[in-house]
């Protein structure tokens, strides 16, 4: 009693997971059995035995045939195998050539075993969700004056704090306040290497905490975190059919209606044109219905993209739909946005020039900066930290809009800020300091002045550093035969160029304004038809959404990039665009392949029926062979 209760949720979920397999295996033992029966010589078993092999094997297709005549008045293939087959089964009974049953049953067990097929395919395609839902926690450790609870995922408010214990999953995006680890963000950036994480940093749901323990103040509902929104987006792009797969349906239901009628003609005309026997015309005909049916072509595309999709997750870059994979092998020019796609976004100090020492110049500028919250104060305040410079606190500080800011150190008159501001607070200025001011500002980086006592102490050049790889980024996308990169900024003419020349773009557009950059990618559009157009911010929302493949930087992008965005890079790694290129040139390579042999192998097919050199299990082992075949051609994209 016990081994039975126990196997029987095991068989329940075995039929419910995989209910083509469970049916194609027990059509195969009813065929066998009942041609075994046949060959017995017991006749009447055999066709009972039969007739629930047909029942078995082909009530789904049946089912999803006479659903899309009713509903949509549409023929598809589903109906034409289940009408092959009938057909063969009447045609034995009228001629009592009861092996044509048998071949009637062998069409809907390769159909059917055609069937669990392609459903393994497919669900060999739904892993990468799957394992990206496995990765989101169902509890969290809330922590509540003091007292610690576990409490479902889905009942975290924004402001809740979360203890993240070593090895547990974060629950929901959130900010660190208290706690220094390190965690393993592949399932986010499809990178395994671990990440440091400390006060200050975000943390993403999904990702695997280290050997640290964290507490995460949680700043947007967990259904908003960045992880369900990946999930969210790829089943989104499961369902969408791209326009070459939406072709082909609407190929299908036209070519259904020509085959029903060609195969009606067939089986009425060649008694009287070619002197053929009505068995024998009946016969080819039903052979032609099975041959000639579309199920190969109709599998030549969706299953190569959805594997183009699942290959783009695992490696971080997250395809919205099968038609932006298809456009992305077809993009001849591409444009980023600079600052946080080209650069961090990120304010830095790059250079120093001191008339003292540079700790003394960092420290000086810090002590004012400090009472500053400009991202400049900020850039400086964070190198002297990572001088481990130690703070020195400044009085009577007072900012100057648009200038710098004054303060006392040591009883002593301290200035920080623009060239004229603090120069004509000063007895002397060397030439050396103006000229150097000059190449700085020249290369595009913001100089800061900074004075004490009346004596200049130095610059410090600040600037938005370029991200480490987009020089090598832009070099392989030449390398892959892009025609044209260009950079699309707000900035200035002068920032632009010098970040441009660093990185090797072709051509760069300065000072634009959300619309002026849509009218530059409609340019574009114009002459290289196919423009993808990479950005993070809100401003470029509006031109992702016009160029034919938009591109969002995952990890800094906005909200509405990453939902404008047709394409979403995971980690903000731009090295991915030509991993995201070479998928999508290897798709459009794969499904022009599977359809040149779907194609094929149909006239082959039909050749060979009306040359009278094939059977109907023949017929149904070529046909549904090739439609195997192509199937699992798609699956090739899942490979790296």
């Amino acid at each position: 009693m016990v081994s039975v209760t126990s196997d029987h949720p095991r068989s329940t979920n075995l039929l419910k997971e995989h209910p083509d397999a469970v049916a194609a295996i027990a059509c195969a033992l009813l065929v066998l059995i009942g041609w075994q029966s046949l060959n017995l010589g017991w006749v009447g078993a055999a066709l009972l035995i039969l007739t629930a092999a047909y029942v078995v094997g082909g009530f789904e297709s049946a089912r999803e045939g006479l659903t899309t005549l009713v509903q949509e008045k549409e023929l598809d293939v589903d109906l034409l195998m289940i009408v092959a087959a009938l057909g063969a089964a009447c045609l034995g009974l009228w001629r009592r050539e009861y092996h044509l049953i048998v071949d009637g049953a062998v069409l809907i067990l390769i159909f059917a075993i055609s069937g669990a097929l392609e459903g393994y395919a497919m669900q060999r395609t739904d892993r990468n969700i799957r394992s990206l839902m496995s990765l989101t926690a169902d509890t969290a450790r809330l922590v509540r004056n003091g007292q610690e609870q576990i409490i479902p995922v889905a009942q975290l408010q924004v402001g809740d704090h979360v203890l993240v214990k070593p090895g547990e999953l974060v629950p929901a995006d959130g900010l660190v306040f208290e706690g220094h680890s390190t965690l393993n963000q592949a399932s986010i950036t499809g990178e395994s290497i671990p990440v440091e994480k400390a006060i200050g940093d975000e943390v993403f749901a999904g990702t695997l905490n280290g050997q640290g323990a964290l507490r995460l103040k949680i700043h947007q509902p967990p259904e908003s975190s960045l992880i369900q929104r990946v999930i969210r987006l790829v089943q989104q792009a499961q369902t969408e059919a791209p326009p070459s797969q939406q072709f082909i349906e609407r190929f299908e239901r036209g070519y259904a209606k020509v085959i029903v009628l060609t195969g009606l003609l067939l089986g009425t005309l060649p008694p009287f044109i070619l002197g053929w026997s009505w068995e024998e015309t009946i016969y080819r005909a039903l052979i032609f219905l099975v041959v000639a049916s579309p199920c190969a072509l109709m599998a030549s595309i969706m299953p190569a993209l959805l594997s183009g999709i699942a290959n783009g997750a695992r490696h971080g870059i997250l395809f919205k739909n099968g038609a932006q994979l298809e456009r992305m092998g077809r993009v001849r020019a591409i444009a980023f946005d600079k600052t946080g796609t080209l650069t961090t976004g990120k304010l830095e100090v790059v250079d120093l020039l001191s008339t003292s020492t540079t700790d003394q110049l960092l420290q000086v500028a810090a002590a004012l900066e400090r009472l500053s919250e400009h991202p400049i104060g900020e850039a400086i305040v964070q190198a002297a930290q990572q001088q481990q410079l130690a703070g020195v606190s400044a009085v009577n500080g007072q900012a100057h809009a648009g200038q710098g800011i004054t303060g006392e150190l040591a009883g002593q008159m301290a200035v920080v800020g623009k060239a004229a501001f603090v120069t004509a607070q000063v007895d002397q200025v060397a030439e050396t300091l103006l000229q150097q001011s000059q190449q700085w500002e020249a290369a595009g980086k913001t100089v800061v002045w900074v004075a004490y006592n009346q004596e200049v102490l130095g610059l410090i050049a600040v600037a938005d550093t370029v991200r480490p790889a987009a020089a090598a980024a832009i070099a392989q996308l030449k390398k892959l035969g892009v025609e044209q990169i260009v950079m699309l900024t707000g900035d200035n003419t002068r920032t632009a160029h010098g970040i441009a020349e660093q990185i090797g773009v072709d051509q760069v557009y300065a000072e634009l304004l959300p619309e002026d950059k849509v009218e530059v990618i409609c340019q574009l559009q114009k002459q290289y038809q196919m423009v993808a157009m990479v950005g993070d911010g809100i401003n470029d929302a509006p031109a992702l959404a016009q160029a034919s493949v938009g591109i969002a930087m995952g990890s800094a992008g906005s909200d509405v990039a990453l939902e404008t965005a047709d394409i979403v890079l995971m980690g903000d790694r731009l090295e991915r665009l030509e991993h995201a290129i070479r998928l999508g040139r290897r798709a459009q390579a794969v499904v022009k392949q599977n359809i040149v042999f779907a194609l094929s192998f149909v006239m082959i097919l039909l050749v060979l029926n009306f040359a009278g050199s094939i059977t109907l299990p023949f017929g149904v082992l070529g046909h549904e062979g090739s439609t195997v075949v192509v199937t699992l051609s798609g699956l090739r994209l899942l490979r790296s």
